[in-house]
């Protein structure tokens, strides 16, 4: 089917909530993707830290079809072995945490995670301490609630009125961090990278600072990994590069490899808070869900997996390093999360022109070209890309 008439299907039928390339993907290969008329690229969005197995892998795709042949959902009134399966598996390799929650979108966990701060410090301290602390520059969802954690005024737009209750302090400023806090203050809830925003790794002395702040008030610390969990920058959680335990940690993207799946880890002053009744969900933990979750840990919790996607990371920076123009501004990240900044009055056309010669990237923020490429990405694809990408930005 030619690419005009797939556009011009969807403009009928699908609400336009989107600002797609004229771009139509069929399927894929590891790292690979192609388009309906048959063109390659590398894909180094990985559907925005999804697919963090790539397209296709073999073990995945049959784990999936096995378990597609016994069920797919239960709902959450019944026991089921793959679930509590993926739920040991991630707590075993969380280096402290305790419990597993499973919902279905990175939105949701974060949800819950506001849920159990609020219903902690009301157990614990009545209704009024209740405020959320987040950063500019954060994103942590598009509902309501989480759209108001999101530190970004750009979308706090037309929705109002909102769920009230967050608070903001610029990453990096421990003082105005203590300046906010207060008796009301439930919880600090941060993005180690903030990953829209453009990729920018929050200060060790920064997150040490706040976990140390939220240990001495009894303060929750809500670490979000929707985008930086499950192996994407060379540990199995980004809060084990910063050597800290979070009290609540959130997941989604990756820990699914394009299966919808998310959830949270509580750990010990926070796995009791929430009883039956308190929260749920219909979908989430479902085995099929499950069963994508728990092959993406057999893959990536091993530690010789990550020792080489920090190594395939340090190579893609180095390279991206390399790049004579003065249109680089920066190039940071972690793992295989990595931001290049660029002018903004550029990063459209940049962006186009990597397409166009069969490179898929990123935008974050206003000025950032954002790599988000699958974990099993090969050296030779990395240097290809690199080469491309560096044309590009040289022209």
């Amino acid at each position: 089917m030619e690419l005009n008439e797939i556009i011009s299907r969807e403009h009928e039928v699908v609400m336009p909530t989107y600002s797609r390339f004229n771009l139509a993907l069929d399927h894929g290969e590891g790292a690979l993707l192609y388009d309906v008329n048959g063109k390659e690229y590398i894909d180094l969005t990985s559907g925005i830290g999804v697919n963090s197995l790539g397209h296709n892998h073999p073990i995945l795709t049959k784990n999936l079809e096995n378990q597609i042949h016994k069920v797919l959902s239960t709902s959450n009134l019944y026991y089921t072995l793959p679930m509590i399966e993926a739920a040991e598996k991630v707590v075993a390799n969380s280096g402290g945490m305790q419990k597993m929650f499973f919902a279905n979108s990175g939105a949701e966990a974060n949800e819950g995670a506001i849920k159990v701060a609020r219903k902690y410090a009301a157990d614990k301290y009545g209704k009024d301490r209740y405020q959320i602390i987040t950063l500019t520059n954060s994103f942590h969802g598009r509902t309501i609630a989480t759209l108001e954690a999101t530190g970004q005024d750009h979308f706090h737009q037309n929705f109002f009125p909102f769920t009230n209750g967050f608070v903001y302090t610029p990453a990096n400023d421990i003082d105005a961090l203590k300046e906010a806090v207060n008796d009301q203050t439930a919880a600090i809830m941060v993005e180690l990278i903030q990953g829209e925003s453009g990729v920018r790794p929050l200060e060790a002395e920064f997150v040490k600072a706040i976990e140390e702040l939220c240990n001495e008030k009894d303060i929750l610390f809500i670490v979000d990994e929707v985008q930086t969990g499950i192996g994407r920058t060379g540990n199995l959680f980004c809060y084990q590069n910063y050597d800290i335990l979070p009290d609540i940690v959130t997941m989604a993207k990756g820990l699914g490899a394009g299966v919808p799946i998310g959830g949270f880890l509580t750990g010990e002053k926070t796995s009791g808070v929430l009883k039956p009744g308190d929260h749920g969900t219909t979908f989430g933990g479902n085995p099929l869900a499950a069963t994508a979750a728990n092959t993406v840990m057999d893959i990536v919790a091993d530690p010789e997996f990550l020792a080489e996607v920090n190594r395939k990371g340090k190579l893609f920076r180095e390279l991206l390093n390399e790049i004579d123009s003065e249109n680089v501004l920066d190039v940071r990240g972690q793992g295989l999360m990595i931001g290049i900044q660029v002018p903004a009055e550029k990063i459209a056309d940049l962006i186009q022109k990597c397409m166009d010669q069969g490179v898929l990237v990123l935008k974050a923020g206003k000025d950032t070209i954002r790599l988000l490429p699958p974990l099993v990405i090969s050296e030779d694809q990395i240097r290809q890309a690199a080469s491309i990408i560096k044309g590009v930005i040289e022209e």
